[in-house]
């Protein structure tokens, strides 16, 4: 049975969840292309046998699997021989191409596989559970119950990955004509044959003999074994001027080659040349045919580990990693609150290039007390969990004058960063709650924000877009490596090496950058980030880090920039649901119940042991300003802030009666902070603005003479009416404005006499996370997402349908 058949026929048994995962997997239908997804299940079967769709599924395996699958391919190479040789063009200046490759012509037994790969019981397991998981994303073809099949994309770069080169008969074909071939026969004593192609095939039967070979590179002189030790084990390309183009001028994609007349020099590579054990390849190239490295090669049984690399450099986690992890955990919803907080009250401006300008992030980290690397990290990760989102604000533009086109250029409209619309609901959750959207972000974005390198020279700015996918791959794999510790320990100081090599077991795309000083940086940058939000401690997982890492495993990654975790329904998706519910669990039991009570003190302080509720941050913000934070956060209450709280229209009854409220115990305040409240209501409002344009009345006469001789006021213009009554040039907010600056505390008033609560407006953006099915939209005719692509491959109708030219046709 064909392959695509095979596969086929096992999609048509998936089931609706089974199918919408490996469509996931392979990016589809999105990956297809414009009005190119697949209508059927035949279709189907052939994207998913494509090259493409093959080599990004391969792209999410660890190296144990992507190792069992390249060893699968090198035994079906051992069994089946090389892969035939490539098409020749039909002209000269077309590419050569690849014969379409059955991938069931070159299936191995099982027990072929098991035996060769897996020798002991425990391996032998592990190799079974594996190709059950790689059958799950069918990179094993069904049926794989006596036979195991892989794609044809793994059997094409076998060699190439084991260093081989190409197959004799393809080698002598490209290069040489019947001169050549018939004088290599007569040098090996095979006699030569009646045509030219009869002299070939005894060549490649000859030394596809293993014992051949061996024989033959027994009698090589020295410097002919000596190259072999050096080819053989790979690559199989050398550079030698023992090959001569047959007219002597520069090779072409056809040329043909004949051996240099007197020799190259090199006398062991003209022994090899002559005997077709090397063949040219080129310009002055020449290659190991596969058939000789195979036969000199001492072991050609693939070795495969299905195990990570064991982590040695580790240390007993010390008694106090908790501790330090609650700690660290705890700050970082403090922290992440205050800088919100300070954009919900001071929209960020945007800078025309981009990015929020280097003094604004100076004041976010000075207002929340961290440094400016930390509010670029909050504010980067708020921005990328939609708790932040830039705002273009809207533009006034005059109408045009006359019937001439204006050549003014139109100004472009100014941009903010504000609170979305999920900002209030996050600021009223508890501590551990703030933190969900946050870690869930942080492992998934494609960016490490705390990174900058070093040969930039522009000045670390925040709210950058995400566009490393490596970083992505890095904390995937440092996190994967952190799960392999033994229990109770923890990563040793200067263990950094040993971590990124386990890394790259679990992720190889990191491989070829070990060793390099740029992927330390980035490693250490992520280690700090994670420490920074309670996901390690002292090198070791915290209870939050391995729920984040499970979210991870669930492919929560895949749905960038949609982040579960951060707001998109999961209804459909139980996995990523359920790994959402073990890291809110973990935050949970990682940071206690906020305190809803606070400690007042006669020195006008209020003091909270823990984190506060919502509620009670908010009213103690209000009456009070943050004067210290840490395991327990300290405010004071001032006559400012108080002022501040009278202005918003509390009175003084309302403040002290919720401040009794949440006295610790039910205490009683302090009597200096009781006559303080009282004291300040006492003074607040005796000036009163009437809102016109603009008056300022009091009932004090002496208090409005001296507002009107206050030298600091004269740009109001300010001018008495009545004893009680001054007029000011400037409207009512600027009038207030001065008045306070100048030390008085007045409030607004309404016409009718009334009192005007000033509040702020509070602005907010609006969200732009989309949901998890419209991450990475499918443009074009079709099924959009993957689960509408599975549902509709899988109705009878669409399952049992051939392919016809007018089903396939984009309608």
């Amino acid at each position: 049975m064909k392959s695509t058949t095979a596969l086929k026929n096992w999609l048509a048994g998936r089931t609706l969840a089974q199918l919408t995962a490996l469509l996931e997997l392979r990016s589809l239908p999105q990956a297809a292309g414009y009005g190119q997804g697949p209508r059927t299940l035949d279709q189907l079967a052939d994207h998913l046998l494509s090259d493409a769709s093959v080599s990004r599924a391969l792209g999410s395996l660890h190296a144990g699997d992507l190792r069992l699958l390249t060893a699968i391919a090198q035994l079906a190479d051992a069994e089946h021989g090389p892969l035939p040789r490539q098409i020749p063009p039909a002209q000269s200046w077309t590419p050569r191409q690849d014969p379409v490759l059955e991938p069931a012509s070159r299936a191995i037994s099982r027990a072929v596989v098991l035996d060769k790969l897996a020798p002991g019981k425990a391996a032998r397991a592990a190799v079974e559970e594996a190709l059950e998981r790689l059958a799950e994303q069918a990179l094993v073809l069904p049926p794989h119950t006596d036979k195991i099949i892989v794609p044809a994309l793994l059997h094409r770069g076998s060699a190439a990955l084991q260093h081989y080169g190409r197959p004799l008969d393809v080698l002598l074909t490209d290069a040489f004509n019947a001169p050549e071939v018939h004088a290599i026969t007569d040098r090996l004593g095979l006699g030569r044959g009646t045509t030219r192609d009869a002299s070939q095939q005894k060549i490649v039967a000859f030394l596809q003999d293993a014992g051949n070979v061996r024989k033959l590179a027994a009698q090589a002189p020295p410097a002919a074994r000596d190259l072999l030790d050096e080819l053989v084990p790979g690559p199989p390309l050398l550079r030698t001027h023992c090959f001569v183009t047959r007219y002597g001028y520069y090779a072409g994609s056809n040329s043909k080659f004949t051996l240099r007349p007197g020799g190259s020099g090199d006398p062991g590579t003209d022994w090899l040349a002559g005997r077709g054990m090397v063949l040219p390849a080129g310009q002055d190239l020449a290659e190991l045919p596969y058939e000789i490295a195979h036969a000199l090669r001492d072991d050609t049984t693939p070795a495969v580990h299905l195990t990570p690399p064991v982590l040695t450099r580790t240390e007993p986690i010390p008694a106090s990693a908790d501790g330090q992890a609650q700690a660290a955990a705890a700050s970082a919803a403090w922290h992440a609150e205050l800088v919100l907080r300070t954009v919900a009250a001071q929209p960020l401006a945007i800078r025309k290039a981009g990015g929020i300008a280097v003094r604004d992030t100076k004041r976010v980290a000075k207002d929340a007390s961290i440094s400016e690397e930390q509010a670029r990290l909050w504010l980067d990760l708020a921005a990328n969990a939609d708790l932040l989102r830039p705002h273009q604000e809207p533009m006034n533009l005059p109408a045009p004058r006359g019937r001439r086109r204006s050549r003014t250029p139109v100004p472009q409209a100014s941009a903010r960063l504000l609170p979305t619309l999920g900002y209030d609901t996050w600021i009223t959750a508890t501590p551990a709650r703030r933190l969900v959207p946050l870690l869930a972000t942080w492992g998934v974005v494609p960016e490490i924000f705390t990174y900058w390198p070093a040969d930039d020279d522009q000045s670390p700015v925040a709210l950058v877009s995400p566009t490393d996918p490596m970083a992505t791959v890095l904390r995937r794999g440092i996190l994967d490596a952190l799960t392999t510790l033994p229990t109770g320990h923890a990563m040793a100081p200067g263990s950094l090496d040993e971590l990124l090599t386990c890394a790259a077991w679990f992720r190889p795309a990191l491989t070829e950058f070990l060793d390099t000083d740029d992927l330390r940086a980035r490693a250490t940058a992520t280690l700090a980030e994670a420490e920074l939000l309670g996901v390690t401690a002292h090198g070791a997982l915290t209870t939050a880090g391995h729920a984040l890492h499970a979210l991870l495993c669930a492919g929560a990654e895949r749905y960038f920039p949609a982040v579960p975790g951060a707001g998109p329904d999961l209804a459909d998706h139980p996995r990523l649901a359920d790994a959402t519910t073990h890291l809110r669990a973990a935050l949970d039991a990682m940071l206690p119940a906020p305190r809803t009570t606070a400690r007042f003190q006669a020195d006008l302080t209020a003091t909270v042991t823990g984190a506060a509720a919502p509620d009670l941050s908010d009213l103690l913000t209000t009456v009070a300003d943050r004067e210290s934070e840490g395991h327990a956060i300290v405010w004071r209450i001032t006559p400012g802030s108080l002022r501040r709280a009278f202005d918003t229209g509390l009175d003084a009854a309302t403040v002290l009666e919720r401040l009794r409220a949440v006295s610790e115990g039910g205490t009683e305040l302090p009597q200096p902070l009781t006559y303080t409240i009282k004291d300040v209501a006492r003074t607040h409002g005796r000036l009163r603005v009437v809102r016109s344009a603009c008056c300022i009345r009091s009932d004090d006469e002496h208090l409005i003479t001296e507002v009107a001789a206050t030298r600091s006021l004269t740009k109001l213009g300010l001018r008495k009416i009545a004893p009680t009554v001054l007029i000011s040039t400037a409207p009512p907010k600027d009038t207030l404005i001065a008045l306070r600056t100048a030390g008085y505390t007045p409030v607004l008033e309404a016409e009718t006499g009334t009192t005007v609560l000033e509040r702020t407006p509070s602005e907010r953006a609006e969200s732009q996370m989309p949901p998890l099915a419209q991450a990475h939209p499918h443009h074009g005719p079709g099924p959009a997402t993957a689960t509408a692509l599975a549902a509709a491959l899988l109705r009878p109708s669409t399952a049992t349908a051939k392919p016809t030219a007018r089903s396939s046709k984009v309608s």
